[in-house]
């Protein structure tokens, strides 16, 4: 059996890249978490006149830097002017040059939200009339790349050594206090503890990177360190730090003074391990959570405490599991892991998991709002699968409390010579050990009667009784090896401690895949948030439609010299009384041009009225406007539009139109 331990690990490891790649791989940029909700200019707008400014609403308060709005004319050259600034609220603005000549504007925005990840987009507008820009609006994304897939593996990382950390020092308080001797519990919970410091300064190193420009080269860029702990996030990396100090003191008497003193002083010292334990994994799980999503939004008074019970419930089930699983794999022979400590360990579990699903409760409820969430949304559907994954392993959990409750039944009703493998191992040794003793004794005499005799032989003698007691030490060394081997091999062989040791080891496979899903939910938008600026987009969208935003595009050939184009009219708001109109001529590339005449007439056909004729004034080139234009009542009217392009050569082209 012991022969299968390292390929079941490495499997185990396997398992955990191959899960960690494959999210990360498919996660992409990062989702946004402060959602754009309003901007002036909207998206896609034509106005008459340059703006003086270009603002931004988010759904959230965001974090902002020199850069962070710019605008671009049509060749890409930045046209504002100043840093952006925070007019009320969640809306952000930045000024513009004056005397902006037509064309279309790109409006490009990379902010931090409020619950630290970056969020990024981009869209335009148009002064006069749209024009042809070499600006892309596409590919507009925070958090990509290489710097956002090495934030990624890193927040993977600090996640499981805290896990890992703060689950084995718990399991060998709380469980199995006889672990504390057993170098391989040592190692687990050092490495967790040197998991989560090295992902804590990676994550500080890459924070500026990640939240700016994306770049490996500004990784080491101390003037972006600097900025980086001013934020929200940098102070809490910072924190972190700290306390993994006192971890790292809390780690040392865990298995050093507390691993020496004897059951009685133990006592004493367990309880002030505990309080300790618990002071010190509960700050830490508060760097996440006064940094993250519970720091925002609904009820974030209660989101913070609640998630730092959330990851405190994960720390002392996952990690606890883990910790079992080198318990049941690595202990020593002569210190296996005994059915009490697997039971404890099981009503620890079992307490974990309420805790986790009172607080995943409250916390779905907070981030998604509504039922709908679980199915439109990104972070709905990775809860889902998370459910699953922790339906599966409180599954696979219940089997291995079988086995345990066969182990510990098997210790109570057979004799200990057969119930307990180990026990067994050492009452067969304890007989060879007894034989050898009496033997000594008659062998002392008869070595007493040699040593007499060898006296008189002189050196030669001695030199023959070193030989001889170097080679019975080799052989009582290579004896203890074989007797180890031989208790290994009994203690493996008991089919109970096999079964759990085959369920456990599942157990921690899907724990794997478990911790990655969660590492990818903590890194996406909340559904409530998403289900939020969805319907602010389109309030403002219709708000738009009804408020205005009648657009009729009608292509045009007068049959002459150029005589080809495209005619558009603006009515706003396209309602019953006065309107404001503009009408653009473009040619068919796109670009705007005059021509002598345009005119525009109105018909309601269905109640015999019209058509009514208006003349707009020429603004500038290929741009008209009329204001207070009236329409006595609502209906599908004929809208007409009368263009000139020579003394001779002119055409009238037509759409039925519903206003009011």
């Amino acid at each position: 059996m012991t022969q299968t331990i390292a390929p079941r690990v490495r499997t185990l490891v396997l398992l955990l890249l191959a899960a960690t790649g494959l999210l990360f791989a498919g996660a992409g940029p990062v989702s946004a978490h402060a959602a754009v909700t309003g901007s002036a200019p909207q998206q896609g707008a034509v106005v008459d006149k340059a703006p003086t400014q270009v603002s931004l609403t988010f759904s959230e308060k965001v974090a902002l830097s020199g850069g962070s709005l710019r605008v671009l004319d049509p060749k890409g050259k930045r046209v504002d002017r100043g840093d952006p600034a925070n007019l009320t609220g969640t809306t952000y603005a930045v000024k513009l040059h004056g005397g902006l000549p037509d064309g279309t504007y790109t409006v490009t925005y990379q902010v931090v939200s409020e619950d630290s990840h970056p969020v990024a987009g981009a869209y335009t507008f148009s002064i006069g009339a749209p024009s042809q820009t070499t600006v892309s609006v596409s590919g507009q994304t925070a958090g990509g790349g290489v710097v956002g897939t090495l934030y990624g593996f890193g927040r993977y990382v600090s996640y499981a050594g805290f896990i890992v950390m703060v689950g084995g020092a718990a399991f060998v308080l709380a469980c199995w206090q006889r672990g504390a001797g057993v170098r391989a519990l040592q190692r687990l919970t050092v490495a967790g503890w040197l998991a989560l410091t090295a992902a804590t300064l990676g994550l500080l190193l890459l924070r500026g990177s990640y939240t700016g420009s994306g770049k490996v080269g500004d990784v080491f860029d101390l003037d972006l360190l600097g900025q980086v702990l001013q934020t929200k996030t940098g102070a809490a990396l910072v924190s972190r730090l700290l306390l993994l100090a006192a971890a790292a003191l809390f780690i040392a008497v865990l298995f050093g003074a507390y691993e020496k003193r004897e059951d009685e002083e133990k006592r004493d010292l367990t309880f002030g391990l505990a309080v300790g334990g618990v002071v010190v994994s509960a700050g830490l799980a508060a760097s996440w959570a006064m940094s993250e999503h519970a720091s925002t939004g609904l009820q974030a008074g209660i989101a913070m405490p609640v998630d730092i019970i959330h990851l405190l419930a994960v720390a002392g089930w996952l990690g606890g599991l883990a910790a079992l699983l080198v318990a049941l794999y690595r202990s020593p022979a002569d210190t296996p892991v005994d059915a009490l400590a697997v039971r404890r360990f099981s009503r620890l579990a079992f307490g974990s998991v309420l805790a986790l699903v009172a607080t995943g409760i409250y916390q779905s409820w907070r981030q998604l709002g509504s039922w709908t969430a679980f199915t439109d949304t990104r972070y709905g559907q990775l809860l889902l699968v998370k459910i699953g994954l922790v339906a599966v392993l409180v599954g696979i959990a219940w089997v291995s409390r079988r086995w345990t409750g066969r182990l510990a039944e098997a210790v109570v009703v057979k004799p200990r010579e057969e119930s307990d493998p180990v026990a067994a191992a050492d009452a067969d040794e304890k007989e060879p050990a007894r034989a050898g003793a009496s033997g000594s004794g008659s062998g002392s005499a008869s070595a007493g009667k040699g040593a007499a005799a060898s006296g008189k032989k002189g050196a030669g003698g001695s030199d023959k009784a070193d030989g001889e007691s170097e080679r019975a030490a080799q052989l009582a060394r290579q004896q203890a090896a074989i007797d180890t081997a031989r208790r290994k091999e009994r203690r493996d062989a008991d089919p109970n401690r096999f079964g759990l040791r085959r369920s456990v080891l599942a157990e921690a496979g899907v724990a794997v895949v478990l911790l990655a899903v969660t590492t990818m939910l903590t890194s996406t938008e909340p559904g409530r948030t998403e289900e939020e600026a969805k319907a602010a987009t389109s309030a403002s969208a219709a708000d738009a439609s009804s408020a205005g935003a009648l657009t009729l595009d009608m292509s045009f050939d007068t049959g002459g010299e150029e005589g080809k184009g495209v005619v558009r009219v603006d009515l706003d708001p396209a309602r019953v009384g006065g309107n404001e109109m503009h009408v653009y001529v473009q040619r068919p590339n796109g670009r705007a041009f005059d021509i002598p005449e345009v005119k525009v007439a109105f018909t309601l056909e269905s109640q015999d009225i019209g058509p009514l004729p208006v003349v707009p004034d020429h603004i500038t080139t290929g741009h008209w406007s009329a204001s207070g234009v009236q329409i006595p009542m609502a209906g599908e009217w004929k809208v007409s539009v009368t263009v000139r392009t020579s003394d001779i050569d002119q055409t009238t082209v037509s759409k039925n139109a519903q206003i009011g």
